[in-house]
């Protein structure tokens, strides 16, 4: 069992910035298609960007140039850089892992990801 643990969620204003990062607990990440999404209250889970075997990035298009994905492979964690924050991007964040690849459309589904964690809380105000 892969246990995921996110941290760096918060609260900032709009405009703030915030870094996302993503663990795992006796099994390396270098093993795995990860993936970062989010859950808004009252709506369904979205993805946010994902990071492949090979260091391929996709991002969802309405978040190109405010979010960027990494992977430190030396520390083993998964990082989400969030920029130019807006009240919308209040969300519960979690990341994601699966060691199958995906085909282009079900990159960024939640249904594409085994393992998950519990999520850190982004809340942004105006």
């Amino acid at each position: 069992q892969v246990q995921l643990v996110e941290s760096g969620g918060g609260s900032v204003q709009a405009g703030g910035s915030l870094r996302l990062s993503c663990s795992a607990s006796r099994h390396t990440l270098n093993n795995f298609f990860m993936a970062w999404f989010r859950q808004a209250p009252g709506k369904g889970r979205e993805g946010v960007a994902r990071i492949d075997l090979a260091g391929r990035i996709y991002y969802a298009d309405s978040l190109k140039g405010r979010f960027t994905i990494s992977k430190d492979f030396a520390e083993d964690t998964l990082y989400l850089e969030m920029n130019n924050l807006v009240p919308e991007d209040t969300a519960v964040y979690f990341c994601a892992a699966d060691p199958r690849p995906a085909s282009v459309p079900e990159r960024l589904r939640p249904g594409s990801y085994q393992y998950w964690g519990q999520g850190t809380q982004v809340t942004v105000s105006a």
